[in-house]
């Protein structure tokens, strides 16, 4: 799938490139990201080239990952939002944001587009967010998207090496008054 650009009143969801390294590399110095996500530790000037040039342009033209990066109209970065294919019709979104534009709910809003545009364009029924237990910054931005939290994975996240508890929760395109692409038997309580 070739890379889409959306918009919102605040926010420019795009794909990243080369020009977009730098500001990549600069974000992810920041210990929070790089304690609470999957990222290498420390974070290099190659792992932001690799990231930029080849991960984001080859998850797009396989369709395993669309990942965009959450620019200010101004053009500066404020995060990263992504969902990589996990199954048929099963998108996980990661996301992070850089220190200075925390707490404007930036990433709430360019999480519910992303996820948005992959119920509608994407073919994706079922999006899931995980988060390593305690990381209570991405679970209030997973509950402001509108994610039901489903409860605890024991030992379900390997972040550099070692194994730990993960907080699960999705959204469906009927969160969002959205038609899936398969129809959906909830169980009966």
């Amino acid at each position: 799938m070739d890379p889409v650009t959306l918009t919102t009143d605040r926010l420019l969801l795009r794909t990243v490139g080369p020009q977009d390294t730098d500001a990549v590399y600069d974000a992810c110095q920041d210990p929070d990201i790089q304690r609470w996500t999957t990222i290498p530790s420390p974070y290099l000037r190659e792992n932001a080239e690799a990231f930029t040039e080849q991960l984001v342009p080859d998850g797009w033209a396989d369709g395993s990952m669309y990942t965009f990066g959450v620019f200010l109209h101004s053009g500066e970065l404020a995060g990263m939002v992504g969902i990589t294919m996990r199954a048929l019709g099963v998108g996980e979104i990661g996301f992070w944001a850089a220190k200075q534009h925390r707490s404007n709910g930036y990433i709430t809003e360019a999480a519910l587009t992303a996820c948005r545009w992959a119920f509608v364009h994407a073919a994706i029924d079922r999006v899931e967010w995980r988060a390593e237990v305690g990381n209570r910054a991405s679970r209030a931005v997973a509950e402001r998207a509108g994610f039901t939290i489903e409860g605890t994975l024991r030992a379900a996240t390997n972040n550099k090496g070692v194994r730990r508890d993960t907080w699960i929760g999705s959204l469906l395109p009927s969160d969002l008054s959205l038609p899936s692409t398969a129809p959906y038997l909830p169980a009966r309580a």
